[in-house]
């Protein structure tokens, strides 16, 4: 399968990313900080010099993922100035996937509401009313932008984010009537905190032609104690389902791309040392 890194994963360091990258065989460069700059925010000479790095080294770029809409919370409106942020932000990282030859721009939701939907009692005592309709206003100009640019967009599957799994991501692309136009980001280990499970269950939900882009990395997470560890490759609650949802996505053919999301650190905040400690195991199961 078609492998590759979140580049700042490693460093911000365009150049030596390139350089490890090499030296572990991994095509696709995935970018979201590039220098001291969020991508959708460098000058156009910088984005050429990313460009003719990349195109020189033979690393194509597989997404370009910048955190529009993260942060926005229930009370920012459609068409308020927070929102046009983000949306002029996405418009700008569109025009440097074009030159970069991106062919995915990853877009983020609004922060979660807990408890979306409920039956018998739930519906009026535990459900944030009008929170997910609400949200469908805020995500539908980034469609229309899409089609208009001839790009696809990916949403990721966030911690905290109101599409925080593969259920809620699909439902997202449902809602909208947007298949043609936006495809999931699956991070399986952020979708750890919402207990959806990997494999089989959250695979069964995009199969069919809602799969966009993967996240790989592996955590452990204590919701009760509002607690996150990220953990080597293989020692967190994962470990059991890398395998099968490899096996799963070879065999249905899935030609897009993993990129290893380099986040672990040893305790010394050493992010490439936690990048070459994980990034063998990463290829011996998606490879």
């Amino acid at each position: 399968m078609k492998l590759g890194v979140i580049c700042d994963g490693i460093s911000r360091n365009l150049s030596h990313t390139v350089d490890v990258m090499d030296e572990f065989g991994l095509e696709y460069a995935e970018l979201q900080f590039v220098g001291d700059k969020e991508v959708g925010d460098h000058t156009a000479s910088e984005i050429r010099e990313i460009d003719s790095l990349l195109r020189d080294r033979g690393k194509p770029v597989s997404c370009l993922s910048r955190h529009i809409f993260a942060g926005m919370r229930g009370d920012d409106k459609p068409g308020g100035p927070l929102h046009i942020k983000h949306l002029d932000a996405l418009k700008r990282v569109i025009e440097m996937a074009h030159i970069v030859g991106s062919p995915l721009v990853r877009i983020m939701t609004p922060k979660k509401e807990q408890i979306l939907w409920g039956h018998h009692g739930a519906e009026q005592w535990n459900v944030a009313k009008g929170a997910w309709d609400g949200m469908l206003p805020i995500i539908a100009p980034a469609i229309d932008v899409a089609r208009s640019e001839k790009i696809t967009l990916v949403v990721e599957t966030g911690n905290g984010t109101m599409v925080n799994s593969n259920y809620t991501g699909r439902k997202l692309i449902d809602d909208l009537d947007a298949k043609d136009v936006l495809k999931l980001l699956w991070d399986p280990a952020n979708n750890c905190w919402c207990h959806e499970t990997a494999y089989p269950d959250g695979y069964d939900e995009v199969k069919d032609g809602y799969l966009g882009h993967i996240h790989i990395k592996d955590v452990q997470v204590d919701t009760p104690r509002a607690t996150l560890e990220v953990r080597p490759m293989g020692e967190g609650q994962l470990a059991s389902q890398f395998q099968p949802m490899a096996d799963a996505l070879k065999a249905d053919g899935y030609d897009g791309v993993i990129s290893f999301e380099s986040v672990y650190h040893p305790g010394n905040g050493d992010f490439e040392a936690g990048f070459r400690q994980n990034i063998e195991r990463f290829k011996a199961i998606y490879a």
